[in-house]
């Protein structure tokens, strides 16, 4: 079974720690809803280093390809920052479909429901 690439976005803090293990589980229920998900945030942090420009400026344009390859955009968390803006408004443009994960989870028959949990969290 060939499964749609999903493109995670988030508003990611400062703690490296937290965020590899948010982006981690994010992923998991991506997969578990039958899609591939694409954190580049998982992966372009250890090759890339931000502090040099132009790998901060590749870093940028690699997240930004793998995007354009992806079938759907999946907005995470509770905020928008500036990057998940960025993010929105190049998917718009490419004419990918963006979603919330709950709202993905939900159409996916996964969603959580009133007074429930959600199996594996």
């Amino acid at each position: 079974m060939r499964r749609p690439l999903a493109y995670i976005t988030a508003p990611w803090g400062d703690n490296e720690f937290e965020n590899t293990e948010t982006a981690a589980r994010y992923c998991r229920m991506l997969y578990e809803a039958g899609y591939s998900p694409v954190c580049p945030l998982l992966f372009l942090p250890l090759f890339l280093k931000d502090e040099v420009p132009l790998e901060h400026k590749d870093r940028i344009d690699i997240a930004r390809d793998f995007l354009r390859r992806s079938h759907v955009l999946v907005v995470c968390g509770d905020t928008v920052d500036e990057a998940m803006k960025n993010d929105i408004a190049v998917a718009e443009r490419l004419r990918i479909t963006a979603t919330t994960l709950e709202g993905l989870l939900t159409v996916k028959g996964q969603g959580r429901e009133k007074g429930g949990s959600h199996e594996g969290n």
